[in-house]
C-alpha cells in the first residue's frame, strides 16, 4: 500500500536532476552560437571580414577540444557538480564580455575561453545522468541530453536571439544570455549534487532504486588512460570519422545558416531566426527517432554494430538531402533539403557515445572523449573551411558539397569497415541478462 508513495517521491528528485541538466544544455549551444546571429553587426563594428569570422568561429572548438577531451580526469577530481558550476560562471563571463572584445584578436581569446568553459559541459553533464539515471529509464534520458537538448536549443535559440538583438541590440543579446547563465548557476548551486547519496532530501526508496538500476563499471574509477588500445581501436577511428564527418555539418550550419539565409536571399534579421526553426525542429525529430530506434533494434539483435548501421544511413541520408541546395537553389529548397538533412544527421545525436563505449567498453570515459574530440575538431576545420569558401567564391554552394562528400565518407566508413564482432551468444530479449548487456552499452561518458 506504501509503494505508490515511494515511487512519486524517488521520481521527482533524479527528473529534476535531468531537468536542470538538459537546461544547461540549452544555455550551453545557444550561447555558442549567439555569435552567428550577430554576424552582420559584430564584423561591421570590429572591422572583420567573413573570413576573419569564420577563424573566431573555429577559436571555440579549439578550447572545446582540449577540455573535452580532459574532462574524464577533471570530473574524476572535482565531481560534475563543480565542473558545471565552473564551467558556466566561466563561460557566462565570457559571454558577457564578447561584445566589447574591440578587436579581432581579442573575440579569438573570448571564444578560446569560451570552448574550454563549455569544452567538460557535456561529459560532465552525461556523467550526472548515469549517476542519477537508472540504466532502464537511460535511453530517453540520453536522447533528451545529446540530441532534443541541443537541437532545441537551436530551434528556440534563432527567435529568441533574433528578437533579443531587434529588442537589445546585439550586444544587449550578449548580455542577456549571460545572466541567463549567472541565474542557472544560482538555482543549480542549491539543487545540484553529483549523486542521490550527496543530496539530503532524496529518500531512501529513490535511492535505492537508483543504485539497483546501474552497473559496478558505473561507480568511480581512477585508473590511468591505457592509450595504446585506445588509440589502434579500428572500430573507435570509425566513429571519430563519422562524428567528424556530421559534426562538419553541425557546426557549419550552426554558425552559418543566419548567414547563409542573409546573404542568399536577403532575410531580414527577424526573418532569419523564423527560418532557423525548420532544422532544429527537424533535429529534435531525428533526436527522439535516433534514440528510440537504436534501443529498439539493439533490443531485438543483442549486435553493437547495429548502431554503426543506423548512424551510417543516417549520415548517408543527411549527406543526400543536401544535393539539391547546390543542385537548383532556391529559399524553399533550401530550407526544406536542410532541414531534411540536419533532422537525418541529428538520428546519430544521442547514439555517438553509445557507439564509442561499444568499441572500448574497457575504458568508457577515454572512449567517449576520443569520440568527442572528433566532433569537436570538425568544429575547428568547419567554420574556417565555410568561412574561406564563403570569401574566395562569394557563394556557400561549395560548402554543402564538402558537406556531402564528408557525409558519404564516414558513412562508408561506417557500414562497410567495422570490425568484426567477435561471437557471441545473445539471450532472449526479455532475459536480464540481455537487458544487462544492452544497457551497458549505454553507459554516457564515464572515466576510465
Amino acid at each position: 500500500m506504501r509503494t505508490q508513495p515511494q515511487t512519486q517521491t524517488r521520481t521527482q528528485y533524479r527528473w529534476l536532476t535531468l531537468s536542470l541538466i538538459v537546461t544547461l544544455i540549452v544555455i550551453n549551444y545557444i550561447d555558442r552560437a549567439a555569435i552567428s546571429f550577430a554576424i552582420d553587426p559584430l564584423t561591421k563594428a570590429f572591422g572583420i571580414s567573413k573570413y576573419e569570422y569564420g577563424l573566431i568561429s573555429s577559436a571555440f572548438s579549439i578550447g572545446y577540444m582540449v577540455f573535452a577531451f580532459l574532462a574524464g580526469p577533471l570530473v574524476d577530481r572535482y565531481g560534475s557538480r563543480r565542473i558545471l558550476l565552473v564551467g558556466v560562471a566561466l563561460w557566462s563571463v565570457v559571454t558577457a564580455v564578447t561584445p566589447v572584445s574591440g578587436t579581432f584578436m581579442g573575440l579569438f581569446v573570448a571564444r578560446i575561453i569560451l570552448g574550454a568553459g563549455e569544452g567538460p559541459g557535456f561529459p560532465a553533464a552525461t556523467r550526472t545522468v548515469s549517476r542519477w539515471i537508472p540504466q532502464k529509464e537511460r535511453g530517453i534520458a540520453l536522447a533528451m541530453v545529446g540530441g532534443v537538448a541541443v537541437s532545441g536549443s537551436l530551434l528556440i535559440g534563432g527567435p529568441l536571439m533574433t528578437q533579443l538583438i531587434a529588442g537589445v541590440g546585439w550586444r544587449g543579446m550578449f548580455w542577456v544570455l549571460a545572466g541567463v547563465g549567472v541565474l542557472w548557476f544560482a538555482v543549480a548551486y542549491g539543487l545540484l549534487w553529483n549523486t542521490p547519496e550527496e543530496h539530503g532530501k532524496v529518500s531512501e526508496s529513490e535511492r535505492a532504486y537508483i543504485a539497483a538500476g546501474q552497473l559496478a563499471e558505473e561507480r568511480p574509477s581512477k585508473n590511468k588512460v591505457q592509450w595504446r588500445p585506445l588509440l589502434t581501436n579500428r572500430n573507435l577511428w570509425i566513429i571519430a570519422v563519422g562524428y567528424f564527418a556530421w559534426g562538419f555539418m553541425f557546426w557549419g550550419f550552426m554558425y552559418w545558416l543566419p548567414g547563409y539565409l542573409t546573404d542568399e536571399y536577403g532575410l531580414s534579421i527577424t526573418s532569419v531566426g523564423l527560418f532557423t526553426i525548420a532544422p532544429w525542429a527537424a533535429g529534435v525529430i531525428g533526436a527522439l527517432i535516433g534514440g528510440l530506434l537504436t534501443d529498439r533494434i539493439f533490443k531485438r539483435t543483442g549486435s553493437p554494430r547495429s548502431r554503426l548501421t543506423i548512424m551510417g544511413v543516417a549520415l548517408l541520408a543527411s549527406g543526400a538531402a543536401l544535393i539539391p541546395i547546390f543542385a537548383a537553389p532556391s529559399l524553399t529548397v533550401s530550407v526544406t533539403f536542410i532541414s531534411i538533412g540536419v533532422g537525418a544527421g541529428f538520428v546519430t545525436g544521442g547514439i555517438w557515445w553509445v557507439a564509442s563505449i561499444d568499441a572500448l567498453p574497457a575504458q568508457p570515459g577515454a572512449a567517449a572523449g576520443f569520440a568527442d574530440a572528433a566532433f569537436a575538431a570538425s568544429g575547428i576545420v568547419a567554420p574556417s573551411v565555410m568561412g574561406f569558401i564563403v570569401t574566395t567564391t562569394g557563394s556557400y554552394s561549395s560548402g554543402f558539397v564538402v558537406m556531402t562528400v564528408l557525409a558519404v565518407i564516414g558513412a562508408g566508413a561506417m557500414l562497410l569497415l567495422p570490425k568484426r564482432e567477435q561471437p557471441h551468444s545473445v539471450p532472449p530479449t526479455d532475459s536480464p541478462q540481455t537487458q544487462a548487456d544492452g544497457l551497458t552499452a549505454k553507459s554516457p561518458q564515464e572515466s576510465p
